[in-house]
């Protein structure tokens, strides 16, 4: 992604604070008001902030890798992460654990995490994000295989709706040899997951 690209999908801070006043007085507040006043601006800056992962291209972080004959399987468990959920614009946060299988390639574990934050950092399902993370190892480090398991608390199910606050989603995503082969797939579950 180019720097003309992104500088094309800036965030606009000024709708985003016309939108936002214009929220508070759907709801019936007053946006002049002491506590509310500077909220626009504030709101306009969060989004800024954890949708980031939009003017961004996380493959740039593999485009770094290291030629390496290590051929077992590198995992990073316990990614923390936090997202906004396409669906209501509310948060979804969690943990992303990280599996690749190199084929002569590999890269700084920094970099998976990096990884992880800006494809989370956009409005996103979970689905797509546990996808999208093994879709671009498998691409980016012509890896064997790859397996990307998320664990996440959605607001929009624990704060509204049904509320079930001790609910927690879990995704996988196999690729390659971890989609094909039960004993390799299980091995990867069983290390991402922490068991023994």
């Amino acid at each position: 992604m180019n720097d003309e690209h992104n500088a094309s999908r800036a965030v606009d801070h000024e709708a985003i604070r016309q939108a936002v006043r214009q929220i508070l007085i759907a709801v019936g507040e007053d946006p002049d008001r002491e506590g509310l006043r500077g909220t626009p601006g504030r709101v306009a800056r969060m989004y800024e902030e954890l949708l980031g992962g939009t003017r961004v291209e996380p493959a740039r972080h593999l485009d770094v890798g290291f030629t390496e004959s290590y051929d077992e399987m590198v995992v990073l468990r316990d990614i923390p992460f936090n997202s906004i959920c396409e669906h209501h614009l509310l948060p979804f946060m969690g943990k992303a654990h990280v599996a690749y299988l190199p084929k002569g390639k590999v890269c700084g574990v920094s970099k998976l995490a990096r990884v992880v934050d800006e494809f989370a950092h956009r409005p996103q399902l979970q689905e797509r994000l546990t996808c999208q993370i093994a879709d671009l190892l498998m691409e980016k480090l012509e890896a064997r295989g790859a397996a990307v398991i998320i664990e996440a608390t959605h607001t929009c199910m624990t704060i509204r709706g049904v509320k079930k606050s001790d609910a927690v989603m879990v995704t996988s995503a196999m690729r390659g040899t971890f989609k094909s082969n039960l004993a390799t797939r299980t091995e990867a579950v069983n290390l991402l997951m922490g068991r023994k």
